[in-house]
């Protein structure tokens, strides 16, 4: 079986599907691509099923090498690519010849350029996905230099001629579309404007599980505990500290802070992109409730 070497990983390297939806019941996370859309791109570019396992490297300094030819493509973040000392094609298919050095550069923009194989990439499966999830430590362990991951058998031929654009992060603030979650009613009339109409900072504080945002400190009515409840993927939670979290691919399955927004499933894949410094701002409907 055709195999992928891995030479270096740069901050993190994770093998992603679309992860394990339906098994949260059991305290199972989702897990999963953090940007399923650019995951899907490359796939789609390549012929490969749309949830076929690629590579999902966190600002760049991945490299890798193919123990026979291999048809591969890059998507997400765009980043600059050589093989060996030639200029690789972002967002697009490109042959790469056996022992050729594939080596990414830090992405201009974005978080996660997501690399993709013809045939999709093997690894350790737990509920039926090989999906990483480095919190709960279920699915393929991070890559180390050294990693070598089984290529699968392609299905259906590359999209002749196609090529997508990367993501981009840059400039206004990224507006996401969101409605107003279970506990919105904990949020003062002020704190929920602040929500609503403020341009929020992404913090240093993100990961796989969350984005942290800095702005307002969003007062709450009560700081009664609440129970642990079930939250979601683009769940909008507010701590005890006042500033919102954003869950993303790996968050927990229950939380006990009051979640007071859900962003939409689909634009998730949109703040898995932000990087510290960049700019947001919640698509919600307006309040009309007093400013206590």
């Amino acid at each position: 079986m055709a195999e992928l070497e891995v030479l270096a990983v740069g901050p993190q390297a994770l093998v992603e599907d679309l992860g394990r939806p339906g098994v949260a019941h059991l305290g199972v996370p989702a897990s999963g691509a953090a940007d399923r859309a650019s995951l899907a791109q490359g796939n789609r570019l390549l012929g490969n099923p749309s949830g076929a396992a690629g590579i999902e490297v966190l600002l760049g300094g991945f490299a890798c090498r193919a123990d026979s030819p291999v048809l591969l493509a890059l998507t997400g973040a765009p980043v600059a690519a050589t093989l060996d000392d030639e200029p690789a094609p972002f967002g697009t298919p490109f042959a790469v010849r056996r022992g050729q050095r594939l080596t990414l550069s830090i992405p201009e923009h974005g978080m996660r350029t997501y690399l993709c194989v013809r045939g999709g990439l093997g690894g350790t499966r737990h509920f039926g996905s090989v999906a990483a999830d480095p919190t709960s430590g279920l699915g393929t362990p991070p890559l180390a230099p050294g990693d070598r991951l089984p290529i699968g058998t392609a299905s259906d031929e590359p999209t002749a001629g196609l090529a997508v654009a990367g993501v981009d992060t840059a400039g206004a603030p990224i507006e996401v579309r969101a409605t107003w979650g279970p506990r919105q009613d904990r949020l003062t009339g002020r704190a929920a404007r602040q929500l609503a109409e403020g341009v929020w900072t992404v913090s240093p504080q993100l990961d796989r599980v969350g984005i942290r945002l800095d702005g307002a400190t969003l007062s709450l009515r009560s700081d009664e505990q609440l129970s642990s409840e079930g939250v979601v993927r683009g769940a909008v939670q507010v701590p005890p500290s006042g500033a919102p979290v954003i869950f993303l691919a790996d968050h927990p399955t229950t939380g006990g802070y009051p979640v007071v927004a859900v962003v939409a499933d689909r634009d998730t894949d949109r703040l898995a992109q932000l990087r510290p410094g960049d700019r947001l701002r919640l698509r919600l409907r307006p309040v009309s409730w007093s400013t206590d």
